[in-house]
Order: C-alpha cells, then sequence, then structure tokens
C-alpha cells in the first residue's frame, strides 16, 4: 500500500485532482467528507461542537449550520483550534479505519485540507501539493462558489502559506492551468504513484 498526502489551499484544485486520481484507481479517503459525517445529526460530534459554541449554530433541520460556525471560527484562532480538538480526532480515527479496510496492494489518497497546518507530513509515504496563486484562488472561489473576497481572505490566511505547503511536498502540481494541462499533469503523478506503489515500503 501506498499511502498518499493531498493538500492544497482554498481555491486551488485539490477536489479536482483528488477526481482525477480516483479515475485513474486510487482509493480515496476525503477528511472533509468524513469531517462532516462525524458532526452529523445524532452524533456524538456534534454533541460536542454545540457544547462547545451553543445552539446557535444549528440549522432549523437540526444539523450543523457550516456558514454560520465557519463564520465564527474562521475569525477567531482560538475557536478554530477549539473545533479542531473536536473533529480531528474523530477524523483520524475514521480515516484509520477506512485505510485498514483497503486493498494490500492500493494507491491510498488522503485528501487533507489541513495536512501542512498540522504538522501531518511524516504519516504519508509523500505529499503531493495542488498549488495557485492568490489570485487564481480569488477569482475560483469568489466566480465559482459565489463567496466574497473578505471570507476567502480570512479563509486563506487562516491556512499555512503557498511556501509551508510546497516546502512539505514531494510532488507539486501547478494548477493555474486549463483542465486538459491538468489532467495531463495528473496522468503523469499518477505513473510515478503506481511506479512507486511497486517498490517496497520502507
Amino acid at each position: 500500500m501506498l499511502k498518499v498526502g493531498l493538500t492544497g489551499g482554498i481555491g486551488a484544485g485539490k477536489s479536482e485532482v483528488s477526481r482525477l486520481l480516483v479515475e485513474h484507481g486510487a482509493v480515496l479517503i476525503d477528511a472533509d467528507r468524513i469531517a462532516r459525517e462525524v458532526v452529523a445529526p445524532r452524533t456524538p460530534g456534534l454533541a460536542a461542537v454545540v457544547d462547545a459554541f451553543g445552539e446557535d449554530i444549528l440549522a432549523p433541520d437540526g444539523g450543523l449550520d457550516r456558514p454560520k460556525l465557519g463564520s465564527i471560527v474562521f475569525a477567531d484562532p482560538q475557536k478554530l483550534a477549539v473545533l479542531n480538538s473536536i473533529v480531528h480526532p474523530l477524523v483520524g480515527a475514521r480515516s484509520r479505519a477506512l485505510e485498514d479496510a483497503a486493498p494490500g496492494d492500493a494507491v491510498v489518497v488522503h485528501d487533507v485540507p489541513l495536512l501542512a497546518e498540522n504538522g501531518l507530513a511524516a504519516l504519508y509515504d509523500l505529499v503531493i501539493v495542488v498549488d495557485a496563486r492568490t489570485e487564481t484562488q480569488l477569482d475560483r472561489l469568489v466566480r465559482l462558489r459565489g463567496m466574497t473576497e473578505e471570507d476567502v481572505r480570512a479563509r486563506m490566511a487562516a491556512q499555512a502559506s503557498r511556501d509551508k505547503r510546497r516546502a512539505i511536498a514531494d510532488i507539486v502540481i501547478d494548477n493555474d492551468v486549463p483542465l486538459e494541462e491538468l489532467e495531463r499533469r495528473v496522468r503523469d503523478v499518477w505513473a510515478e504513484l503506481e511506479r512507486r506503489a511497486r517498490l517496497p515500503q520502507e
């Protein structure tokens, strides 16, 4: 099994890269998806978040009001740390269970937005960083997701810098390119992952 950590700043195109890697045959473990699952309605995770932040962060249906919670934690590093202390252990436990269930010869890609921030690079055989210029990130998030520039900049400020992410990368995928070029780059990366997966792991 080859364990790959995949990360990138918000709007860099990490989700597109993970989708392409799955098409090539990767087993994807998506930390964001798991993070949503562990705070779904009637879970201990959601109960812990409500204990920490109050019932105002609940939507009318009893689920988590993510935009409201996001506006609270991304503006206050201490509150973000509290949220992370609740969610990250739950995500880690679920991720390990999914990895254990993967075939022994799989290329397992862990899509982890906060890999650099949480010092997790050592958990993986190699780390892929999807990178894009700040201007590209802003354009994608404002134009495609309808976020305000202020909100985008706040979220970017809460993440590791591009330099910090690139410093932990074994492979950098520069994604200031059209989709066709990104597909070519990911295809080349997949060939390298398959090559490494065939090598004896230390």
